[in-house]
């Protein structure tokens, strides 16, 4: 069985004793959005896992003296970052999935002036419309 982080299912007594913490400093860090729970139907708060690994986190740095707003700063920093990064992954993901080997690609110019992928081997189609060729005045 798998667990899951993200599901909220403590409450904020059971929270607040996870993370060693009073349940009004809870209520305080939840004002301030610092560390926001899921609301229950009533109202009521419910925390998660991770809600309960971030309060713990939000201690560490209260206790090496940083302020509020700025652990609320790291915090949104961090999570920006670990947005970024798996965007990142995804992106990664994607261009393997779709770049052939390098060894195999060339680019030209196509005949719209455009640059297209060939193999090796291969020329640009030609346009199906007609082609006007220049000549010099003498050769006509």
């Amino acid at each position: 069985m798998e667990i899951n982080f993200d599901q909220p299912i403590f409450v904020i007594s059971v929270a607040a004793e996870l993370a060693d913490m009073h349940p009004q400093t809870l209520r305080q860090y939840d004002r301030l959005g610092i560390v926001s729970p899921s609301r229950a139907p009533g109202k009521s708060r419910r925390y998660s896992q991770r809600d309960v690994n971030r309060l713990r986190e939000v201690q560490r740095l209260s206790h090496e003296g940083v302020s509020l707003e700025g652990i609320k700063r790291i915090l949104e920093l961090e999570n920006q970052v670990a947005a970024l990064q798996h965007r990142v992954n995804e992106l990664t993901a994607e261009l393997a999935r779709r770049r052939e080997p390098l060894e195999s690609r060339i680019f030209a110019a196509g005949t719209a002036g455009d640059v297209v992928s060939l193999e090796r081997g291969q020329r640009p189609r030609p346009r199906s419309q007609a082609v006007v060729v220049w000549r010099p005045r003498g050769d006509r």
